[in-house]
């Protein structure tokens, strides 16, 4: 099929990329020339494992291009993908003028009948203001479709390629063929297109992350009384997750969640319970949690070295996780500041997102590897769990530092083998 992308953000640009390598045609298309223009030269605005291949092999077969220009890419497609940013304001609200402003601009260029596909996670509701946008704006037949995706930074081509689900909300059969059309090579045994109404798939996005971000900062509360109990929450977590009506995943405590998604989803809930009325208390609770796990490592590391004025500190991870350079909401920011705060010198690596963070951070100092930032570091402190951290000669850690004091906010280490190796080792939920 002939498709358009609005937005070569990270969720248009790997969902085109993705779309092209089914076997569609995919215009991207971006009012950033700049951004167009690298990426016509192979140069990616994001880091994500596999994507410049993917960009690069597709656009050698001519099924991925990328424009500025409006009127030939709406023109011709026969579906449009919305993948405009969601902004948000303090109170959780979600800023939906890039939406708004696509959806006019879609329906002033329109040549013939098109599915209008929102791709960018929406309040529910905004399809069908979507639709009166278009409505005021063209003559032309269309039809408007929800398809939130569910794609994980750092994986996301994979969870493309084998999703869980394909939710498409839709209200007309014509649309629901075109839909089908796009995604029935993907679709398998237990990993479904799920064909529903457009307000369900709206809300599914959001209350899916939300879930998921009820069950990190679920664990992040009981980490401090496995701490006084002496109780492991590790264990705590393999022994809830093995309950067949759990599961295994996001069991694991640490210094709190990031990124584009479950901060923003999580506050959009809230917001949305509020805006219609409903009680929010348990939402509220799950962003609350999770702002106060951030700095919760912060008393762990004056525990171990006093007071942090003239103190050296070493960081290992900026991202909000591995496999990624997206820092936004990373945990990361608010614990750098508030050791700056207090006076700590800042020596920090991230394999990847080092270029990102000094945008935040241009005065701290950045290492070229791990190992760099250690010498004469007075704590170490664990922020992302990449994996290159997990399996680095630990007597050289050691040697490096001027003392053996580690933070980690992610439990890469087991407490016995560090304390055993002579490190003054705290962790979340350990002892």
């Amino acid at each position: 099929m002939k498709i358009t992308m609005i937005g070569t953000g990270y969720v248009g640009l790997t969902t085109g990329a993705c779309l092209a390598n089914l076997g569609h045609d995919v215009i991207c298309l971006d009012i950033d020339s700049k951004k167009i223009d690298n990426l016509n030269k192979g140069i990616m605005p994001i880091y994500e494992p596999g994507l410049k291949e993917l960009v690069e092999r597709n656009g050698k077969e001519k099924r991925l291009q990328f424009t500025i220009d409006l009127k030939k890419a709406i023109e011709f497609a026969e579906v449009v993908f919305l993948a405009v940013g969601t902004p948000q304001d303090d109170d959780g609200k979600a800023d939906l003028k890039y939406i708004f402003k696509a959806a006019e601009d879609i329906a002033k260029s329109m040549n013939n009948y098109k599915v209008i596909v929102i791709k960018s996670t929406v309040p529910i509701g905004t399809a069908e203001k979507v639709n009166d946008i278009l409505r005021r704006h063209t003559m032309y037949q269309y039809d408007v479709v929800s398809n939130p995706e569910f794609l994980r930074e750092g994986s996301a081509i994979r969870d493309f390629t084998s999703p869980d689900r394909v939710v498409i909300g839709v209200n007309s059969e014509r649309a629901k063929l075109q839909m089908i059309n796009i995604y029935k090579s993907m679709e398998r045994p237990g990993n479904p297109l799920m064909i529903t109404d457009i307000k369900s798939s709206e809300l599914i996005k959001y209350a899916s992350n939300a879930m998921l971000a009820t069950r990190i900062s679920f664990m992040n509360q009981l980490a401090p009384l496995c701490e006084k109990l002496g109780a492991d929450i590790k264990a705590v977590a393999e022994g809830m997750g093995l309950d067949k009506r759990i599961g295994p995943r996001f069991l694991q405590a640490g210094a709190g969640y990031g990124g584009s998604c479950f901060p923003k989803d999580v506050k959009a809930l809230s917001y949305t319970l509020r805006e219609y009325g409903c009680n929010a208390d348990l939402i509220e609770a799950v962003d609350l949690v999770n702002e106060k796990q951030k700095l919760y490592i912060i008393p762990k590391i004056k525990s171990l070295i006093g007071d942090l004025h003239g103190k050296t500190i070493a960081v290992w991870g900026l991202a909000f996780k591995p496999k990624t350079d997206d820092m936004r909401e990373a945990p990361a920011i608010p614990i750098i500041t508030e050791l700056l705060n207090q006076g700590a010198t800042i020596k920090a690596f991230d394999p990847v997102a080092q270029d990102e963070a000094k945008k935040l951070f241009p005065k701290i100092t950045y290492g070229a590897n791990p190992y760099d930032v250690l010498e004469n570091s007075d704590c170490l402190v664990i922020i992302t769990e990449w994996d290159e951290f997990r399996y680095l000669d630990k007597q050289k850690i050691k040697s490096l530092m001027k003392e053996p004091n580690i933070v980690d906010g992610r439990n890469i280490y087991e407490p016995k083998e560090m304390k055993e190796l002579g490190f003054n080792y705290l962790c979340v939920g350990r002892i």
